[in-house]
């Protein structure tokens, strides 16, 4: 097992925290750029040691499913995929699925919860309504697992456990996208088995689904997220917002500030932020894109983090890549 210790390397500074015009903060982590061959073009802080992913593997988890045999495409794979927002029509999509394929609610493993999105949450507290498991982000996942469980006549009530045939072959699509192996499986956030991989292996991964071939597992999951980004994040959340913007691109953060991306040349990115700080993903992957040379009005709406003194800006997160 990995720990961190005293002797550790520092990583860089891959944002600041200005408070009128003073740097109160800086966010330290690691990050990867691969060229469209593969090879890697730009690196910060050391992207070869292994990290969480966190949901930034779930599209290799919805690739597994399909090996095993789910037929889902369309929003429905989307949704596998998803850290929703809890939006209403993202509940009524899995609420869909669990009676399409016989479950019920009480079956999901993932724990209650409230809706993601803080917009949303506001609304869903004010109708009187409380934590629930289909509102949690990654119960479109937990549905799609039992699925493909029901179907191998796998058990349904371990689907969680690591030795379970479904996470076994979930770990095999991992390793084989990120061409790498797990160095360590530990449990996310919904309770689901979590492989370690290095940002570069999380990049390559990324760049395996863009580039893999029509019809095939990994091309119909990056296919589905791309057509039916809502399903994936949320209407009001930056990987729908890019994917929407640059046609071909596929994107998905993970907790803990952790984020993913390919455009659809195979130019891939993965970076970490140390201390797990979320805010600063948007002006971190703004400036990495603009490194790459995309250009578009959305890498403005992404860097737009600003810091409010009463109601008025007074600063900002900046990004330092």
């Amino acid at each position: 097992m990995m720990t961190a210790s005293s002797t550790d390397p520092v990583s860089p500074v891959l944002a600041e925290v200005v408070r009128s015009g003073f740097v109160e903060g800086r966010h330290r982590g690691s990050l990867v750029i691969l060229a469209a061959d593969g090879s890697i073009e730009h690196a910060l802080g050391d992207p070869s040691l292994p990290v969480f992913p966190r949901s930034s593997n779930k599209p290799m988890q919805a690739a597994a499913l399909l090996r095993a045999g789910l037929d889902l495409s369309g929003e429905r794979l989307a949704l596998a995929s998803a850290s929703h927002s809890g939006e209403e029509f993202q509940r009524a999509l899995v609420r869909t699925m669990l009676d399409e394929y016989g479950l019920r609610e009480s079956d999901l493993q993932c724990p209650a919860d409230l809706p993601l999105d803080p917009v949303e949450a506001e609304g869903y507290l004010a109708a009187g309504h409380g934590r629930e498991r289909v509102t949690m982000n990654c119960s479109g996942k937990h549905t799609a697992m039992l699925a493909v469980c029901a179907l191998n006549g796998w058990p349904t009530d371990s689907y969680l456990d690591p030795s379970h045939p479904l996470q076994r072959l979930i770990l095999t699509v991992v390793e084989e996208a990120a061409g790498e192996r797990v160095a360590a499986v530990g449990t996310d956030g919904c309770g689901a088995p979590l492989m370690a991989i290095s940002l570069v292996g999380l990049a390559r991964a990324f760049r395996t689904f863009v580039l893999a071939p029509e019809g095939a597992p990994e091309r119909r999951v990056a296919d589905a997220m791309r057509a039916h980004p809502e399903y994936v994040a949320g209407t009001r959340r930056p990987d729908t917002w890019l994917m929407r913007a640059l046609p071909g691109t596929l994107s998905k953060m993970g907790a803990e500030a952790v984020q993913a991306l390919a455009l659809p040349d195979g130019r891939a990115l993965a970076f970490k932020i140390d201390d797990g700080a979320v805010r600063v993903l948007g002006p971190v992957l703004a400036r990495t894109l603009e490194r790459m040379g995309v250009e578009s009005p959305v890498l403005a709406r992404l860097a737009d983090a600003p810091l409010l003194g009463g109601e008025a800006k007074v600063g900002e997160i900046r990004a330092t890549v």
